[in-house]
């Protein structure tokens, strides 16, 4: 057997024409580029090796998740580059099939799936002819199917029917329903909740329990019904939001798997929130064993975009107009102050809050206190900045190397996930321990079963996740995703004042550059939200070409 070795395509190009199965021998090309399990694959190392190779796909999205997940929501803009360029685009809610991010996500996500099915197929060879043992073949295969199973969950919660391959066939091009992909979610990360290994304090490795904690994710995600591509045509035009329904045997199951991870007692939260989030928590440096799952970033300057927590939302942390400074705007920003400050009239002492929204900041190298409020500036991601250890925010090179690995899953995810499914259930009683570690550590008051609402939930997930790429995800579940967007007209700068640059705003002020945006993309994220949002468009390839996969998702 045979396999393309697209990585290697990928490195030469930078881009590929598409994606393939490898389900056939009929890839038999000659040249460098084939490889064999004889030449490749010779013992356990080698095995797991190949299969790491995926990562060149997940390193480039860790921050452009940010772009679709975050910023077509009402709680992030972005003003990267000019307003015809992706991230406005998306930002105003017009992605198109060609949008960039739409295209970099999801043709990524595709090619490591490509990737991880010739790599499964190539390890079953080995070890049938006796070069992985056991052991290593439960640490490849079960880290390629984590993997897997992941990506498809993505492709589903963002663009629902999507092909379906695997090692064994397939079609690239035929789309698949929504309960298929999501069923091969399922067995690939029961697979390799059965073939990995423990959780031993290492995030950036796979684990049983990372495969556990995904589950119980990808559980509250499907029983939550997401809509059919039928449904969403029905609503495509409209700004109506469907009903909300639930099927409660896949609630069990997210909470069956939470449960999993929680009374393995190999995790827990973190006491202090903010240092989660950066370089000295990596690799569960402070030993608390809350990061469960995280991409690897090292700051060599090859994966150049870094992740949500460093490159788009503290590009330029000091050059917003002020003590003599060029004006340059982040690639995101918060959406207006009114989310800073709905929270502290909500809850004044959470701890979150001034470690996820920042409204001022001393900078010791010039001595200055840069304000990020109005009429200066929105308050900025708090979390777009390296605080785990005393300076770190300064560093410039932070901003240039991007060495600060994404979370892709964290106990706290857990905990909220049996909670919320548990109040879905009805089960509220079962639901306020777990829902309360998370209320303990932010050091505001508990609540008891009685007041233990989906509301109160959907709260803490803006509380305790906000900036972590699930937004828009959770607001495809709840289905309010329509009613949350429209958020933005209550919002200071949403105000007609705020139209035109130099103006007098509704605060007295002059209405600067910076607001004028503002008010532009809220105008546009009321105006323009649609039924069809409920999906992103399915892109062109990396190049621009047609990936021939039909029908395109309603209303794109």
């Amino acid at each position: 057997m045979k396999k393309n070795l697209l990585l290697a395509a990928i490195a030469a190009t930078t881009l590929l024409a598409g994606f393939s199965s490898c389900s056939s021998d009929d890839d038999d090309n000659t040249g460098n580029n084939q490889v064999t399990e004889e030449n490749v694959i010779t013992d356990d190392a080698s095995a797991l090796s190949l299969v790491n190779g995926v990562y060149s796909h997940w390193q480039p999205l860790s921050s452009s998740f940010t772009f679709i997940i975050e910023s077509a929501t009402n709680k992030l803009i972005s003003f990267e580059g000019e307003e015809g360029e992706a991230g406005p685009v998306v930002s105003r809610l017009e992605q198109e099939p060609g949008t960039w991010y739409q295209v970099k996500i999801f043709n990524h996500l595709f090619l490591g799936i490509t990737e991880l099915n010739e790599d499964i197929a190539a390890i079953n060879e080995a070890q049938k002819s006796g070069k992985v043992t056991q052991t290593g073949y439960n640490a490849a295969i079960g880290k390629a199917k984590l993997l897997r199973g992941l990506a498809y969950l993505k492709l589903a919660q963002l663009w629902g029917e999507v092909p379906v391959f695997t090692e064994a066939g397939g079609s690239t091009t035929e789309r698949q329903s929504i309960d298929k992909v999501l069923t091969q979610v399922i067995n690939d990360l029961t697979a390799a909740e059965s073939l990995l290994k423990d959780y031993d304090g290492d995030p950036r490795t796979p684990s049983k329990q990372a495969a556990q904690g995904l589950l119980a994710r990808a559980y509250l995600f499907w029983g939550d019904n997401p809509l059919s591509q039928s449904e969403v045509s029905a609503i495509a035009n409209s700004q109506t939001d469907p009903a909300f329904t639930t099927t409660p045997a896949r609630l069990e199951k997210a909470v069956e798997y939470a449960d999993k991870v929680i009374t393995s007692g190999k995790l827990g939260l973190d006491p202090d929130y903010a240092k989660l989030f950066g370089r000295e928590y990596e690799s569960n440096k402070r030993k608390y064993n809350e990061h469960l799952l995280t991409i690897a970033h090292d700051g060599d300057g090859k994966d150049e975009q870094g992740n949500h927590q460093t490159h788009c939302s503290w590009t330029f942390p000091f050059q917003n107009g002020q003590f003599g400074n060029g004006f340059q705007d982040n690639h995101t920003e918060v959406a207006d102050d009114d989310l800073y400050d709905n929270w502290f009239k909500e809850q004044p002492n959470d701890k979150r809050l001034a470690k996820t929204y920042f409204i001022e900041l001393y900078n010791s190298r010039d001595k200055n206190t840069y304000t990020y409020y109005s009429p200066i500036y929105t308050p900025l991601n708090g979390k777009g900045v390296d605080q785990s250890y005393e300076g770190s925010e300064f560093e410039d090179g932070e901003i240039k190397y991007n060495s600060i690995d994404r979370i892709e899953i964290r106990y706290a995810e857990v905990l909220l996930t049996k909670a919320e499914a548990l109040v879905q259930l009805g089960q509220a009683d079962k639901a306020v321990d777990d829902f309360n570690q998370l209320r303990t550590r932010a050091g505001i008051a508990t609540v008891n079963a009685a007041d233990l609402t989906l509301d109160v939930i959907k709260r803490e997930w803006d509380y305790e996740f906000t900036y972590e790429q699930f937004d828009l995800i959770n607001h495809y579940r709840w289905k309010d995703y329509i009613k949350s967007v429209k958020e933005v007209s209550t919002y200071k700068h949403f105000d007609n004042s705020y139209k035109e640059a130099g103006k007098t705003g509704k605060d007295g002020n002059e209405v600067s550059a910076f607001f004028a945006k503002v008010y532009k993309h809220l105008h546009a994220k009321y105006d323009n939200v649609r039924g069809k949002h409920y999906r992103q468009p399915i892109p062109t390839g990396l190049t621009g070409e047609d990936l021939h996969i039909v029908p395109q998702n309603p209303g794109y």
